[in-house]
């Protein structure tokens, strides 16, 4: 049996109006620490999130995304917080926030191949 390893998970969402508390899911991002593993798969269904909130600016939504997954590579763009270790970076982008791009509480789990953790979480999450 392969070995196992500790990794945490946190659902990536949309959150149109922050005071009503309806999301929508649109990502998974993981973190495992022993494999120096930090991924988001992140899916922008525009027909999906129009149906879900009309007035929602789908291009700045794109943005923010598209800046959640620089971050989660360390790319050069990706500012001082992509320049983090990739633990803190996790801890950055699951940190509870109130804006429209926000993070389930972190879980944890094992597995023994992170990558494919996370197309399973996807999956089962975003679908």
């Amino acid at each position: 049996m392969p070995e196992q390893h500790l990794f945490e998970y946190a659902v990536i969402r949309i959150v149109p109006q922050v005071e009503r508390e309806e999301f929508l899911n649109v990502g998974v991002v993981l973190f495992c620490g022993r494999k120096k593993f930090l991924q988001a798969k992140i899916l922008l269904d525009k027909p999906r999130l129009h149906a879900f909130s009309p007035k929602l600016d789908l291009e700045d939504i794109y943005c923010y995304l598209a800046a959640f997954d620089r971050i989660c590579q360390g790319a050069k763009d990706s500012g001082a917080i992509g320049k983090l270790p990739p633990a803190e970076r996790f801890r950055w982008l699951t940190a509870t926030r109130s804006t429209v791009v926000q993070t389930s509480k972190v879980h944890p789990g094992l597995c023994d191949d992170p990558a494919e953790m996370v197309e399973r979480l996807f999956e089962q999450m975003v679908g």
